[in-house]
């Protein structure tokens, strides 16, 4: 729903309740306010079939009930991605007992360098309930292909010593496992708390 859109729907509700109408209907239908960038009824990014770093196969309605945030990266990462994992983690200790209502997933573009056995380390560092996604090389392009993310490998002196390009930003499901809002690196984790404080109050079905 774009900006105008969701004005027109706010006025029209206003005009339903100065005429004694159909407020409460209207209330239901009021879009919700995010710090990130608005996704509902977006028809991309609709499941994340990969295992985890514990080899079980993973959807996002493994998840129902909490919010879940998605962020593409690679442990060899040296700032963007760590950035990113400390972030959520300092969003999910600042929600206190609701904080085991939120689900962290990392995608690893890296399945070459990035084994099960390495993803699980690099998710200890930042939460024990967060889980590392990997798939081979072709469910990987899928799945980059389904949520628009970009990542290339740039080579590096040796073979093993390369860097991944990719798209950064974290991708928030609600309770209901629909995506909701895209937060762009460096929006801080002050803003992506908000909206999963927001998301948390949706029902999940």
């Amino acid at each position: 729903m774009n900006k105008r859109t969701a004005l027109k729907r706010v006025a029209a509700c206003a005009l339903y309740a100065g005429a004694g109408g159909w407020l409460a209907a209207c209330s239901k239908e009021t879009p919700l306010a995010f710090q990130g960038v608005d996704l509902t009824g977006a028809e991309y990014a609709r499941d994340l079939p990969l295992p985890d770093h514990n080899g079980q196969p993973r959807h996002l309605k493994d998840f129902a009930g909490k919010v879940v945030v998605v962020f593409f990266g690679f442990t060899q990462c040296p700032d963007v991605c760590p950035t990113s994992m400390v972030e959520l983690a300092e969003v999910k200790r600042s929600l206190g007992p609701d904080g085991d209502r939120l689900q962290g997933l990392f995608v690893t573009v890296d399945p070459e360098r990035d084994t099960p056995e390495v993803l699980k380390a690099y998710m200890a560092n930042f939460d024990p309930t967060f889980l590392a996604l990997r798939g081979t090389p072709e469910q990987l392009a899928a799945v980059a292909k389904d949520f628009k993310i970009y990542y290339k490998k740039v080579p590096g002196k040796t073979p093993t010593s390369y860097t991944m390009d990719h798209s950064a930003g974290s991708y928030l499901y609600d309770p209901a496992g629909r995506l909701r809002v895209y937060h762009r690196y460096g929006s801080g984790a002050q803003a992506l708390a908000a909206d999963v404080k927001t998301l948390l109050q949706t029902p999940a079905a």
